[in-house]
């Protein structure tokens, strides 16, 4: 389990089978959950499944092509209300034993992001937990939620006024001024 893993499921590269595909379903408990929701920064995870198959791609390389569910609970970033979202995601993985080094100073990102090194352990709920970080929504919002109801200030904390918001909305009359004088 690599450090800040909140869930595992490793499975040895060594012992996969060349022939079948090795199918595979994860459903986390209340706990592990609450783990996984606790590192990815969220309120919670309240249902995840993970299921697919990890099947051979050749003789050395393989692919793990699996369906990724979950309802999570995300603060809302106007009013921090709890908003629920449901995901549901299609997560691809190419392991290959020969991974192109890449050559030259400056490096570019491959096309095919879903290609890795083969790894002695493949972890399954390593996999899970990052495709689900990656599939959360950026920026939750509450139904009917405005930008608009963050203008509130902090208690002690002097108003905004418009000109603290637009900090240049002055600068077209001092240059209109400043050519009028020259």
């Amino acid at each position: 389990m690599s450090p800040g893993t909140p869930y595992t499921h490793p499975i040895r590269t060594s012992e996969l089978s060349g022939r079948k595909p090795q199918r595979f379903s994860l459903s986390p408990g209340a706990d592990a959950r609450q783990t996984i929701a606790a590192e990815l920064g969220i309120d919670a995870v309240r249902k995840l499944t993970f299921t697919g198959e990890l099947r051979p791609m050749g003789r050395h390389d393989w692919v793990l092509e699996a369906d990724l569910g979950a309802t999570v609970v995300q603060p809302c970033v106007v009013t921090l209300a709890p908003v629920t979202t449901r995901i549901d995601d299609r997560v691809t993985r190419r392991y290959l034993s020969e991974m192109p080094e890449p050559t030259g100073d400056e490096v570019e990102m491959p096309e095919d992001e879903t290609s890795e090194q083969l790894p002695a352990v493949i972890d399954l709920g390593e996999v899970m937990v990052e495709a689900l970080a990656l599939a959360l929504p950026l920026y939750p919002r509450a139904e009917g939620a405005e930008l608009s109801q963050t203008e509130a200030a902090p208690p002690g904390a002097e108003p905004i006024d418009e000109s603290a918001r637009r900090p240049f909305a002055g600068l077209a009359d001092l240059m209109k001024k400043q050519r009028d004088e020259d």
